[in-house]
């Protein structure tokens, strides 16, 4: 495997990671997932990190899993039926869901399976107008075992998730902007530059106010109103102490454009 199958760069304030496999169809391996991994929290650990953008290089956003030469197809072809321990504490949808940075997929390309949950993971989705998201999971023979099944009802309501899970739909750009299943559906050449555009936009912000409101928005999505109101009120105290909060005010008062410190 290369060491630049998943690339990754740090460009005014917005981490962009890029999978680098397009002779084949930017499918993932266990050591990209591993990068993928790595990437992320590197990037969340990052104080000068305010955004992350994933996507794809090539026509592909991502394909799906490369299974070939994989431990999970190795242990199965040996006759073994159960497929190899898994540390799901540490896959990238688990990581991805956990992580307080915001994340933008620019689907500039097809996103199939492992790649289409990937890309519903993230918290905002811009998609190439020539691009599809491919449920291809019970065609296959598994279920989305990337967070599918726990996403995409939440997005789109129980009937029209189920139609696309159970029967392994195939969604054009203008069925997903439909759906409501992104934010926004681009030129094919525009969408990396659009995504990036956005998370500039986003890291304008004070950072400690976006990420809390994300905490926020994960937590209230398993929580009743009064318990959400009062998590809410916990995470404004330490705003209220940061120098950020201070910019933001002053900023405001003197009718000029804060300079955010993240801190």
């Amino acid at each position: 495997m290369s060491d630049d199958a998943v690339l990754y760069d740090v460009t005014d304030h917005v981490a962009t990671i890029t999978f680098n496999r397009p002779e084949q169809q930017n499918t993932i391996s266990s050591e990209m997932l591993d990068s993928l991994t790595e990437m992320l929290l590197q990037a969340d650990a990052d104080v000068d990190v305010r955004a992350i953008v994933i996507t794809g290089s090539g026509k592909f956003f991502c394909a799906g899993l490369d299974l070939r030469g994989s431990d999970i197809t190795n242990n199965l072809s040996e006759g073994n039926r159960q497929p190899a321990n898994l540390d799901l504490r540490n896959t990238p949808p688990t990581v991805l869901h956990n992580l307080d940075t915001p994340t933008i997929a620019a689907i500039n390309g097809s996103a199939a399976g492992y790649g289409m949950d990937l890309a519903l993971g993230c918290d905002i989705r811009i998609m190439a107008d020539t691009a599809k998201l491919a449920a291809a999971f019970t065609a296959r023979g598994v279920v989305p075992e990337s967070g599918g099944t726990w996403i995409l009802p939440r997005l789109i309501g129980w009937s029209k998730a189920s139609e696309i899970i159970f029967t392994g739909k195939t969604l054009t750009a203008a069925e997903c902007e439909e759906m409501g299943l992104v934010s926004r559906v681009v030129n094919n050449n525009e969408v990396l530059a659009e995504t990036i555009e956005m998370g500039k936009a986003i890291a304008k912000n004070a950072p400690l106010a976006v990420q809390a409101s994300k905490r926020m928005m994960r937590m209230g999505m398993n929580e009743n109103f009064n318990d959400h109101v009062h998590h809410v009120f916990l995470q404004l105290l330490p705003l209220f102490q940061s120098d950020d909060f201070k910019e933001g005010m002053a900023s405001f008062l003197e009718k000029r454009a804060p300079d955010f410190k993240g801190r």
